[in-house]
């Protein structure tokens, strides 16, 4: 029997630690992010959506997305967001779902889908359990800031544009508090994992 976990984080919350880790020890992650990126890529079905819906003007000279010039049209434009993610958001899932299954059929134990948005999107029910790695907002902000070279002020409004982790907390099957080390954050990894029967 395989199972899937769906992780899940918040920003600068340590997801991608978690995820290397389990990458490390030869498990499947199927990351979200990744993903959407390759659903857009040239010839993809969303990609012959996305130029149908939003034109030219949002595409690069080699005809490639240009997503700097899409994120600042549905960063201002509710209505165009909601038109975006309703073509990305099942293609990614429909690959997840690929890769998933083709997991499942190699005898795979565990199978782990990195979901950044997965209760805001609930998308819960794709996975079996649910992992969140959790960290204080200061630790994140901390983080962030040093990161991705932020004001607080940038790094806080990043922070406040998310579902706060205190809330997902309440959704998670489990969570890893990632306020200390790696090393504690393994140990609660394996911990979780193995009182699952996933490993």
């Amino acid at each position: 029997m395989s199972m899937t976990v769906g992780l899940t984080g918040g920003i600068a919350s340590g997801k991608s630690t978690v995820s290397s880790l389990l990458i490390e020890k030869g498990y499947t992650v199927i990351d979200a992010d990744i993903e959407a990126r390759l659903a857009v890529e040239k010839g993809e079905e969303a990609y012959q959506e996305i130029v149908r819906h939003f034109g030219e003007r949002v595409l690069l000279s080699d005809g490639s997305i240009d997503r700097e010039e899409l994120g600042s049209i549905i960063f201002h434009d509710q209505k165009e967001r909601k038109a975006l993610n309703s073509i990305v958001h099942p293609a990614v899932r429909k690959r997840m779902t690929a890769k998933k299954e083709q997991a499942i059929r190699r005898n795979e134990q565990l199978i782990i889908l990195d979901i950044p948005l997965l209760f805001e999107s609930k998308l819960q029910y794709m996975c079996d359990k649910t992992l969140l790695v959790y960290a204080d907002e200061d630790i994140q902000l901390q983080r962030l800031m040093q990161r991705n070279q932020l004001s607080g002020k940038e790094a806080m409004a990043r922070i406040q544009s998310q579902m706060p982790l205190r809330d997902k907390k309440a959704l998670a099957d489990a969570v890893i508090d990632n306020n200390g080390t790696i090393e504690e954050t393994e140990k609660q990894l394996w911990g979780i994992l193995k009182k699952w029967n996933a490993v």
